[in-house]
């Protein structure tokens, strides 16, 4: 799958029509957890199921025969009418006991004896009592086991592939696959430059092949928090709606986050609770306008043939003359030349002549700069 991204002015990043795939909330397939012979199975492909609906059984004739005995033996109560019985017996032969001491008729050994049989009852009555709640145990202990060979749907769905038929022993296999169409997953792959861009909650449009389901609405539910270095992209979730069953599951689309650029992710905060400093905006490059051109000045072409006016040699000499006063006219004498050579660079070429001696340039600056000192 590809994503584009478009820059917009201001620097922020506007997501652009990327590849997705229609995919099933859920997919289960879904078998029986022992190992035995399929007795029915109730289920075709294309069916709907509702949660905890039976698609298939086991065999289970020894399971039943089990549950059957274990019921029998939790609803017995024989013994505990029986422990209950002779604890009452024992109470009364305790109070005749009692009655009789007083008048001197019995020892106090036979007190202690009628004492005893009594707590003894007593215990029998709990253990036959505890005896019956290890029964119902076991009964349920045996439902349960029976349970385990049906094979119910875990959750609402359509049956998308059957596995197995009537007659075929099953080692913990799947029997059926069940797929849930309401609603429908959208899973897309988004650039790396996007993330921050997207939150949850967001609406997005889903463009299909198909005539029927042209444009489908979406929302985001999951963004995920780690980018994967190798494809410089992280994955995104959306939810479909899908009530009727009426759009299939896997086909490939066309995802625009048209409103990635309105809404702005919350500023990420640092571990101590300050903002972090947002990113500059990227800088709108300049639109160059052109610039009308200011007439050129007509430069006068310089005579090159005619040596500069340099100071004559008894102003050099004159010592009398500041010396501020004899590096002024010099200056003054060259400065025509100097800016005249800078002018002459926007100048167009001028015919070369034949190179030839001038007397300045034979002058010996070093010498002159010694008689000014």
């Amino acid at each position: 799958m590809v994503a584009l991204a478009a820059v917009l002015p201001g620097g922020a990043l506007r997501a652009e029509v990327m590849g997705c795939l229609i995919e099933p909330d859920r997919v289960a397939d879904v078998g029986s957890q022992s190992v035995g012979v399929i007795e029915r199975l109730m289920v075709e492909r294309g069916d709907t199921v509702a949660a905890g609906q039976l698609v298939a059984r086991l065999a289970a004739q020894v399971e039943r025969a089990s549950l059957s005995v274990a019921e029998a033996r939790s609803q017995a109560d024989a013994e505990v009418k029986q422990a209950e019985a002779a604890y009452l017996l024992a109470g009364r032969k305790l109070e005749r006991t009692k009655d009789l001491l007083k008048r001197d008729f019995v020892s106090d050994q036979a007190l202690d004896q009628a004492e005893a049989e009594a707590r003894m009852a007593e215990h029998r009555v709990g253990q036959a009592r505890e005896a019956q709640r290890v029964a119902a145990r076991e009964m349920r202990l045996s439902n349960a086991q029976l349970g385990q060979r049906d094979v119910r749907s875990p959750f609402e769905g359509v049956v998308v592939e059957r596995y197995r038929t009537e007659g075929e022993r099953i080692e913990r296999e799947p029997l059926v696959r069940v797929a849930r169409l309401d609603p429908l997953r959208v899973e897309a792959i988004v650039p790396a430059s996007q993330f921050g861009a997207i939150a949850v909650g967001q609406s997005a449009k889903v463009r299909t092949d198909l005539p029927n389901f042209a444009v489908l609405q979406a929302k985001v539910v999951l963004v995920d928090k780690v980018i994967d270095p190798g494809s410089n992209s992280f994955r995104i979730r959306l939810s479909l709606p899908n009530p009727d069953h009426r759009i299939p599951s896997g086909l490939r689309c066309k995802l625009d986050l048209g409103g990635a650029d309105a809404k702005a992710a919350p500023d990420a905060a640092s571990p101590s609770g300050t903002p972090l400093t947002p990113a500059a905006p990227a800088i709108k490059p300049a639109v160059a306008r052109p610039v009308p051109s200011a007439p050129q000045p007509q430069l006068p072409v310089p005579n090159l043939s005619q040596p500069p006016t340099l100071p004559s040699a008894r102003m050099v000499h004159d010592h009398k003359a500041p010396e501020r006063m004899l590096v002024k006219q010099f200056i003054t004498s060259v400065e025509p030349h100097l800016s005249l050579s800078r002018s002459m660079q926007r100048l167009p070429a001028l015919p070369q002549e034949p190179r030839r001696d001038s007397a300045w340039a034979r002058i010996d600056f070093s010498r002159m700069v010694l008689s000014l000192r």
